[in-house]
């Protein structure tokens, strides 16, 4: 495998293609923040903003910023987007809101942790970027508050009835083990070890499920059992794949390889398990009993899913040596390219059915904006650069 020249591809395709149709096409000029609602030339089809996918904006640009190349346009994207947050992305006492309108009207209340893990990530680079003490402050009192809403996330937005059935979701840990990390110059070492513990536990011990055949699974009670419900079924490979290069990331962090044997393990696990053996391309929710999943879409190919798939594979390759990773990262890469990458304009497709075929032509949305495909491609440069 030629990893420079694919190294090059990756590389090329995220400063070249994916950037700047982003700087181009999503800035809002006028009311500050992002417009994320682009179909496939890039026109603005819905001029609502969400806070979590403004975040993920901010903090793309800022890390780039601060990794890749000094570039004036990527900061001041960044900083425009972070000013437009920090007035009206919360309550005034750092509750980030869900939704706003184009002016920066809230739309809809603060349910939503993501919000809040988000804000929290790009106030954090947005710091690194600048140097503004302001944004590091607005980033810990955040990071402060998701941790006081881990054993109720939705606060009194929640509409489950207490004590019947009390679930915890894999996602929250999920992306503390990168939030934290992200964030580190803010927490400082000691606590950053400290709240990893608690992730990697719940992680790689409570969602991961030996006696199933070492999958991870969505949802578990308030105990860690498992549950026999829609929710207690569910089984998203997406959400466990991606999960394995952030503790991976811990595990080199930390010295801990036996971490990151576990987490290259998972990563092959889920994905023979959510691989489509008939069209390719991994399936977006499984039932692990093999019932109807509830989610309708549960046989559609999704980007996000594919790229966190090859970052957690080039990874556990690099890590670990394991061939295994090699070839299927090569069987990942094929289908992703193939099916999501817009052969004639910038940015990538989102959402295919099950055959692969395009089902939404946008390039942003109400969930996709402008991460998974850049970070990925990022990721991925990085990676193959060092192979």
């Amino acid at each position: 495998m030629d990893f420079k020249k694919l190294a090059n591809q990756y590389k090329d395709e995220l400063l070249d293609n994916v950037l700047p149709f982003w700087l181009e096409n999503s800035q809002d000029h006028e009311y500050g923040g992002y417009f994320t609602c682009l179909d496939r030339e890039g026109r603005v089809f819905d001029t609502d903003k969400f806070i979590w996918l403004q975040g993920r904006e901010v903090w793309m640009f800022s890390m780039l910023y601060n990794k890749v190349e000094k570039r004036k346009e990527w900061l001041d994207c960044a900083v425009q987007g972070g000013e437009f947050l920090k007035k009206y992305g919360h309550d005034g006492d750092y509750n980030w809101y869900f939704s706003l309108d184009r002016l920066g009207r809230p739309l809809v209340e603060p349910y939503n942790i993501f919000s809040y893990t988000f804000a929290a990530m790009a106030f954090g680079q947005l710091s690194l970027a600048t140097g503004n003490q302001e944004y590091a402050d607005i980033a810990k009192k955040t990071f402060d508050i998701i941790l006081s809403k881990v054993d109720n996330p939705k606060g009194k937005w929640n509409k489950l009835h207490p004590g019947t059935r009390n679930l915890k979701n894999f996602a929250l840990p999920m992306i503390l083990c990168n939030l934290a990390m992200e964030i580190e110059h803010i927490l400082g070492k000691d606590y950053l070890e400290q709240a990893m513990d608690t992730c990697i536990h719940e992680v790689m011990s409570v969602f991961y499920r030996p006696e199933l055949g070492g999958i991870i699974v969505e949802n578990v009670d308030v105990n860690g059992n498992l549950i026999d419900c829609f929710e207690g079924r569910q089984i998203t490979p997406g959400h466990a794949i991606e999960a394995m290069w952030f503790i991976m990331d811990l595990g080199k962090r930390l010295n801990r390889p036996e971490l990151i044997e576990k987490a290259k393990n998972i990563t092959l696990t889920m994905l023979e398990y959510g691989w489509d053996k008939e069209y390719g391309g991994i399936y977006y929710f499984m039932d692990r009993n093999g019932c109807p999943p509830q989610q309708l879409e549960w046989d559609q190919k999704l980007w996000w899913v594919h790229i966190e798939t090859l970052i957690s594979l080039l990874k556990s390759y690099q890590l670990t040596g394991d061939n295994q990773c090699l070839e299927w990262f090569e069987k990942v890469h094929d289908y992703t390219w193939t099916h999501f990458k817009d052969k004639e304009r910038p940015e990538w497709y989102g959402y295919l059915n099950r055959r692969g075929e395009v089902l939404l032509p946008l390039k942003g949305g109400k969930w996709k904006g402008c991460f998974h495909v850049p970070r990925g491609l990022y990721q991925c440069w990085k990676v193959l650069e060092q192979l």
